[in-house]
């Protein structure tokens, strides 16, 4: 890089020294496997470096719900969130991390295992550290959007190995933590962050560079990415090229458009203004039911001020409005925004892990923190770094009873724990994937973020035209059909080409703890529901933006329908609840009389919205005895109450909620259950 440049952009407020070393006096805090050295640690009785402790060690898979539980994330005041970082870390029936412990602490560093960050985008994950003091962050790997969101904030991220050379009192030059990241990332963390970066560009400080790469055979993530750089579209990239790109929309809902309004208000002005407001939406839908949750009563006038702020937003800025109209939400953002947003081709940024669900429609999307929303929703573009691709090829047909949530745990099991997975984009193709319906392949997308993964993307056909079109009268599949994009020829999978035979999968259920492992850590995770022995259950719940969807309905209503023709009920001792995904999919249910169905053998239906998943609606598990099944996206401690939590199929939900026992669906009459 430019000397010169280096110099200008170390002036710049808050940009990092050239030279990193750890300040004296200042901590390191080892977030170990055994509760009790961190306990000693926060207490100041103990103080640890890698000659104590080696990578094995350490906590891996750290989600962002630990770091940053959803009640935490009632506060969109960065200080205020921190008071309570790490409150979801929980041994024992307890939280590790009392109020403040993170910062009383006085720590600048944090380590941790592999993979920190799973789960949630929410960037307030982030701002608990930072706000308490943390500057450098410690981990042998880091889920993709959190490690986006350090380096939008400005947190510095490093290694192992680094960290032995800063605890042995050296100085450790600034390009040694950037050695991973590609040009444009390094200019974001020689600015302090997104919003500094963005300004020195718009001064003419800096350039986005050139990645000098040429035509060349890509995947369908290449070639949409090319497609939409920024002043200069049509030509090649490759995986690790940093690009500016343009946004063809996105969302944000009552969780993090408060942030979103506040930091556009910092950075920009009281006046500020949006790019292109009618590419954006804001919908409520997070936290439609706190109002009737008791253990969210004195969280309500921090979830009032977050839906003020958010109606305050969508005042200023004109963006489309998905609010609640009645009391009743219109639906859960990632089933509306494929339903009457998102287009093949469409590159969408939404502050939101599962806008990746926007795939299924063949369209590149994926969850951003507040701090880059913000960015690109004023500006209109964003940068991103060109990720690897890995491709699943899909061949042959499920079987009555296997669904795209078991073919997604399978994925989960079989190449995210070896970290195959881990930041790249899932490519779903081949005849099976046609052989799914719309709703399928959105589940299939949907869950690419529990793999840690950037996203997921199908193949568009016929039938992606088809459904957009059945959903969005006016629309013309010709004209949708034209917006496809499929891999070249000779693309380059740097994660492999891997077939899957649906034909060969079974039922499968994911332990509590983790949508792929559990914690703690068992081998016999994400193992076949047959193999499970005598679980019993307390709750059944079907619903979120992965088991919300129209055919999801058409499965439960055709295990209770079976239930109902031979006098069977829901357990006794059990509750099952049922929950639109959208006001689309309440109508299509209710046309076909599943609520009917649904009454007769015993089943809780609820109006559209996210729930149980995100903690805050009936379905939650209210003491740590209770057992659940749920068909939401994960099952992370904590996540929907503090009982344990067994993740399957909106079939093994709905089959288990009549055994009284996690119970895999064996239909009566062979093919297809949705006829």
């Amino acid at each position: 890089m430019d000397l010169d440049l280096n110099a200008r952009l170390a002036r710049l407020p808050g940009a990092p020294a050239e030279e990193i070393s750890l300040t004296p006096g200042k901590r390191v805090l080892f977030l170990t496997k055994d509760p009790e050295l961190i306990r000693r640690q926060l207490a100041g009785d103990l103080d640890l470096t890698l000659d104590d402790v080696g990578v094995e060690d350490l906590l891996d898979d750290i989600n962002t719900d630990a770091m940053t539980p959803a009640w935490v994330c009632f506060r969109h005041r960065p200080a205020d969130i921190a008071r309570d970082a790490y409150a979801g870390l929980i041994v024992d029936e307890e939280r590790l991390f009392a109020t403040d412990a993170l910062k009383r602490g006085n720590f600048e560093v944090i380590a941790s295992g592999f993979r920190k960050g799973t789960g949630s985008s929410r960037e307030t994950a982030v701002q608990a550290e930072k706000w308490s003091g943390i500057r450098i962050a410690v981990a042998a790997s880091f889920a993709p959007i959190h490690a986006r969101n350090n380096v939008n904030q400005g947190v510095l991220m490093t290694n192992h190995d680094v960290l032995r050379r800063l605890q042995a009192g050296e100085s450790v030059p600034l390009d040694v933590f950037l050695e991973t990241f590609d040009p444009i990332t390094r200019l974001i963390v020689r600015c302090g962050g997104l919003f500094a970066f963005n300004r020195a560009l718009a001064e003419g400080i800096l350039e986005v560079p050139a990645t000098g790469t040429g035509e060349r055979p890509m995947t369908m993530g290449e070639k949409l990415i090319a497609s939409h750089l920024l002043g200069e579209g049509g030509r090649g990239v490759k995986p690790g090229d940093a690009v500016a790109v343009t946004v063809d929309g996105g969302y944000s809902h009552e969780f993090t458009t408060a942030q979103v309004h506040e930091f556009l208000r910092e950075e920009f002005g009281e006046d500020y203004v949006l790019k292109d407001p009618s590419k954006f939406a804001v919908f409520e839908d997070h936290l439609i039911y706190a109002d009737d949750v008791p253990r969210m009563a004195r969280f309500l006038p921090e979830i009032q001020i977050l839906r003020d702020l958010q109606r305050t937003f969508q005042e200023h800025t004109g963006v489309r409005d998905f609010s609640a109209r009645d009391g009743t939400s219109p639906g859960i953002c990632h089933q509306v925004a494929r339903e009457e947003i998102i287009e093949p081709g469409d590159f969408i940024q939404a502050t939101d892990s599962h806008t990746c669900m926007g795939g299924g429609a063949g369209a590149l999307a994926y969850g951003v923190g507040a701090t880059e929303y913000a960015a690109l929703v004023q500006s209109g573009f964003t940068v991103a770094r060109v990720p690897e691709t890995i491709r699943f090829e899909l061949e042959g047909r499920l079987r009555p009873g296997v669904t795209a949530k078991d073919v997604m745990l399978h994925i989960l099991l079989h190449y995210a724990k070896p970290q195959k997975t881990l930041d790249r984009i899932l490519e779903f193709g081949g005849a099976g994937l046609h052989g799914l319906s719309m709703d399928e392949r959105a589940t299939l997308a949907n869950m690419a973020t529990e793999c840690s993964a950037r996203t997921g993307i199908c193949e568009a056909d016929d039938e992606t035209a088809r459904w957009i079109a059945a959903h969005r009268p006016g629309v013309d599949e010709t004209a949708l059909k034209a917006r496809f994009v499929a891999a070249d020829a000779g693309a380059v999978y740097d994660g492999g080409v891997h077939t899957i035979d649906l034909s060969a999968l079974e039922p499968m259920v994911a332990d509590p703890g983790d949508p792929d492992r559990g914690i703690p850590s068992d081998p016999t995770n994400g193992r076949l529901v047959r193999d499970l022995g005598d679980v019993r259950i307390d709750i059944a719940y079907g619903g979120s933006c992965t088991a919300g969807k129209e055919d999801d309905f058409d499965l439960y209503a055709a295990v209770m329908r079976e239930a109902a023709e031979s006098g069977r009920r829901v357990a006794e001792g059990v509750r099952f609840f049922i929950q639109f995904g959208s006001e689309a999919v309440e109508r299509y249910a209710t046309e076909r009389g599943y609520l009917e169905t649904f009454a007769a053998t015993g089943v809780e239906v609820i109006a559209p919205g996210c729930g149980a998943c995100i903690g805050c609606g009936p379905g939650v598990s209210e003491t740590a005895e209770q057992v659940s099944v749920s068909a939401i996206t994960r099952n992370f401690k904590g996540r929907s109450g503090p009982g344990r939590l067994y993740l399957a199929s909106p079939c093994t939900v709905a089959a288990s909620a009549l055994a009284g026992r996690i119970a895999a669906w064996s239909p009566r009459a062979r093919g297809n259950p949705r006829a």
